[in-house]
């Protein structure tokens, strides 16, 4: 009599199970700590390594040991519990990249307070929706940036130095003086387990305004897991140097550089800004082998390749990573004949999955073009058909379903975004139309959802449209995704004028450039009689880029 087994068949060169149509992961299962009373920040601080430096600021050459890291996340926690923060408050953090960037993030988590970040090119009243939203009781930020708290009446703990800063801004502390702080013995710590929500970063999501996604300490602690695997950072005995080029507030940045990489020993070396000749004359000064990057940048490295190969040292570059949409073959291949020491990795995640979902590791898997990788460890997929609902299987297009335990507890306060984006059994719809081939390679072929991507920054049309149809003399409009080969895409708009408007393209850009961060400015601009909509009242995107790429 044959043997019948109750586990599911896996077919083991896609990974697909036919019998509940689930694609599983091909990579090797990475092991979660048992014990459930545990934070991010401890979990990170226990793990053995060989690195000695964590991090050095790109301009000044100023380095944080990983004992230095540790002394500040110890004395700055011990600090805040000082005033009073507590399991569960909320915590701002609005600065650009920098060295103690990770500080504050390590310390808020380890008192199982949670982490909010944002973007620090957004306007005051981005920024004072996102408070209003998430309620946090203190925050940090630099002189720099401490005018877009001003009508906040938030305390706030000033990073670096600065003066001049206006008498209605409520200064409590300084970051420096946190970090000189003596942790106080006697301090009595909060349990904090691994359920508990840790970040609060905000997203557009699938559709729509932006949303705080909410990240527990076990989705961190597996992202964590996710890139120490990925890296095979545990195996390596000579310490590799990252330079972090993309914004620590974001899910990329934060999970890698001030968390994942952490962990591994590895040494980050911090861009305040994104600028190409400081990004490429770091590579030499500090000897970087891993570089992070979203695909303009790639783009530009190939185009002026033979310009940066005299003028700047680049030997010890051996990846470049990158992350925020699909490379197409002619870029990779480029790519490669032009740096053939250099082998590019692809990532592909979303806020809601805390980070990377799949990605390509080896520079076979590179190869592999036009594709976002193989699944991520202790990952599983469903491709959905979205008119039917039906799971499909190798080579079918539908929409992208992950779960995992990177996966999101949902969004904060929102329990219809919630349903809408997490069914029951813990499925992340992700709003991007992909298939899986024979090989286990998710292919992403389209979005569902409506954002824009510029430069890796995501835009969601229904904010800028909202925006537009506050003007006086616009009577309908719609925002599109329009291509460009060196941002990616960026926000274009149809409007409808009103009767005896003489509204024009330049009026309409200046009126949204003065309210939105730059990165969502409007950049093109074509009056219509009115926009295409379906029979529910729902704008018909697809026939306006038709209509707006017919003419390329």
């Amino acid at each position: 009599m044959a043997h019948v087994s109750n586990s599911p068949v896996i077919d083991t060169r896609s990974g697909f199970c036919k019998s509940n149509s689930t694609f599983y992961s091909k990579r090797r299962p990475t092991p979660f700590p048992a014990n459930d009373t545990l934070d991010v920040t401890t979990f990170i601080s226990s793990r053995a390594h060989h690195g000695t430096t964590a991090y050095i600021d790109a301009s000044t050459g100023q380095r944080l040991t990983f004992s230095d890291v540790w002394k500040s996340v110890e004395s700055v926690s011990s600090a805040l519990s000082d005033i009073g923060i507590r399991k569960g408050d909320v915590v701002l953090l609005l600065s650009p990249n920098s060295i103690f960037f990770p500080i504050v993030c390590l310390s808020v988590m380890s008192l199982g307070a949670i982490i909010t970040t944002t973007n620090p090119l957004n306007t005051e009243r981005e920024i004072k929706k996102q408070i209003a939203d998430s309620k946090p009781v203190i925050a940090f930020t630099t002189a720099e940036l401490v005018s877009k708290l001003a009508g906040s009446n938030l305390p706030i703990v000033l990073i670096g130095s600065g003066t001049g800063i206006g008498s209605n801004i409520r200064m409590v502390n300084t970051l420096n003086n946190m970090m000189m702080n003596k942790p106080n013995p006697n301090r009595i710590k909060e349990r904090v387990t691994q359920d508990d929500t840790a970040t609060l970063l905000y997203s557009s999501g699938t559709t729509g305004a932006s949303k705080g996604v909410i990240s527990s300490h076990r989705n961190l602690i597996a992202m964590v897991q996710t890139v120490i695997g990925r890296f095979r950072l545990e195996d390596d005995q000579q310490t590799q140097t990252f330079l972090c080029t993309v914004p620590m507030f974001h899910i990329y940045g934060l999970v890698a550089f001030a968390t994942g990489l952490i962990a591994s020993g590895a040494t980050v070396v911090v861009l305040s800004k994104f600028e190409i000749h400081e990004m490429l004359s770091a590579i030499g000064a500090y000897k970087v082998s891993y570089l992070p990057l979203v695909p303009p940048i790639l783009v530009a490295l190939v185009n002026n390749a033979d310009q940066i190969l005299r003028k700047y040292d680049l030997r010890s570059l051996k990846w470049v990573l990158s992350g925020g949409a699909p490379l197409s073959k002619e870029l990779t291949e480029g790519f490669m004949e032009k740096y053939p020491g250099v082998t590019i990795m692809q990532g592909y995640g979303l806020t809601e999955s805390t980070g990377i979902g799949a990605s390509t590791d080896t520079v076979a898997e590179s190869r592999r073009y036009g594709t976002a990788g193989l699944l991520s460890a202790n990952m599983e997929a469903k491709i959905v058909d979205p008119d039917n609902g039906k799971a499909l299987p190798v080579n079918k297009t539908g929409e992208l379903w992950l779960k995992g335990p990177t996966v999101m507890k949902g969004y904060f306060s929102n329990p219809e975004a919630t349903m809408s984006t997490l069914d029951s059994m813990g499925w992340l719809r992700t709003g991007d139309l992909c298939y899986i081939d024979e090989d286990g390679f998710i292919f992403v072929v389209d979005r569902l959802k409506e954002l824009i991507k510029y430069k890796g920054y995501q835009v969601p049309p229904a904010e800028l449209e909202a925006l537009l149809l506050t003007h006086h003399e616009i009577d309908d409009c719609a925002v599109i995704p329009f291509p460009d080969k060196d941002v990616g895409q960026f926000p274009m708009a149809y409007v409808v004028r009103k009767n005896g408007s003489n509204l024009t393209e330049t009026g309409v850009m200046d009126f949204i450039s003065k309210q939105v961060a730059p990165y969502k400015r409007i950049r093109q601009v074509a009056f219509i009689k009115s926009v295409p909509k379906n029979p529910s009242g729902k704008i018909l995107r697809k026939d306006l880029i038709q209509l707006a790429t017919s003419k390329l």
